[in-house]
């Protein structure tokens, strides 16, 4: 099935949107954002994608862990990252009630915490986030090159078990340029894994090529601050 996954993406508390990852380009959008949560649960999103900025730049904010746990109050699914980088912490992640935890970094420096995860909690509680700039996986918050080709990586991940990738290409990401979806596909027919596209969405007709294109959903943030999709009409896609 087709699933659409707002996005909400926290730094010191605050619902923002970066462009291309930087976090020198960033957009406030909302001190609360449970109210934002809300906001698209109203509107009938059944899952949300949340990512803690700050951990994923290997920053610590208690605000963005206050932030998840008010969302996770309005009792809807969510996919989680953000610097999650030990069994501990995606443990601490799930028993919160996150549905299912994002992996990044640690699946390029620590492939092993991954396959471990895999077994302790079950492929439907783990997803990886292949982020690549020119086919190459990015770390560290986009800001490291690991030199790994994405389809390499998904192919190993399969191996230890995996079912869900999220494919950003980070080129894309906040510019509204529309998804790379030559790519995402390509990834998702030669890995087949379920492949998640993000990173570019603007209208309503890149939701139906990620939707054609067999992919397993696709993420919406920008597009939906700025007004550009209405979740309601990309809902019914």
């Amino acid at each position: 099935m087709f699933t659409i996954y707002p996005a909400i993406d926290l730094r010191g508390g605050k619902v923002v949107r970066l462009k291309e990852g930087d976090p020198a380009r960033m957009t406030s959008y909302s001190d609360d954002p449970a109210e934002m949560a809300k906001r698209w649960i109203d509107a009938g999103s059944t899952w949300l994608h949340v990512v803690n900025l700050d951990g994923a730049f290997g920053e610590s904010d208690n605000a963005n862990r206050d932030a998840l746990e008010s969302i996770l109050k309005l009792s809807t699914r969510v996919q989680f990252g953000g610097g999650m980088r030990s069994l501990d912490s995606i443990e601490a992640a799930l028993s919160l009630g996150v549905s299912r935890v994002i992996l990044g970094t640690i699946a390029i420096e620590q492939p092993e915490i991954v396959r471990d995860a895999l077994s302790r909690f079950g492929a439907e509680h783990i997803a990886v986030g292949i982020d690549a700039r020119d086919g190459l996986v990015r770390t560290r918050g986009w800001k490291d090159n690991s030199g790994v080709p994405a389809l390499d990586l998904a192919l190993q991940m399969r191996g230890f078990g995996l079912g869900t990738v999220i494919f950003t290409d980070v080129s894309r990401d906040g510019l509204g340029s529309g998804l790379n979806i030559p790519a995402t596909r390509e990834l998702s027919e030669k890995s087949g894994l379920d492949v998640i596209a993000s990173g570019g969405v603007h209208t309503i007709d890149d939701v139906k090529a990620a939707k054609d294109a067999g992919l397993a959903g696709c993420i919406i943030g920008r597009a939906l601050y700025d007004g550009t999709v209405e979740l309601v009409k990309a809902l019914q896609v």
